[in-house]
């Protein structure tokens, strides 16, 4: 899977993740970067898989990476999906995604 499905935004998201993961578990660091991937390419395949939320349109959908407590926020109306975001699930996640209201 390449990376390219990732927004610019995304794709630095996704590294400043893995550098913080990787300061206290190195191998963590790599591991979280594959499942990520993985999860990518999963949700190209099948686009419809993850949830909605209610502070955003429902072409935006949401992809856990529960062990590593982030989300992956896509968009379900480009061929291929989007991954737009990769937000940590503690943080004000209206706030942060505020801008796909519009």
């Amino acid at each position: 899977m390449s990376i390219d499905i990732f927004t610019p935004r995304a794709a630095r998201e996704l590294e400043a993740a893995a550098e913080r993961i990787a300061e206290d578990r190195p191998d963590a660091a790599e591991a979280f970067l594959l499942a990520a991937l993985r999860a990518a390419a999963r949700l190209v395949e099948r686009p419809q898989l993850g949830s909605i939320r209610p502070y955003v349109p429902s072409r935006y959908r949401f992809w856990p990476l529960r062990r590593y407590s982030y989300l992956l926020v896509y968009d379900t109306l480009t061929e291929p999906v989007r991954i737009l975001r990769v937000v940590h699930m503690r943080r004000d996640l209206p706030r942060a995604l505020a801008q796909l209201r519009n």
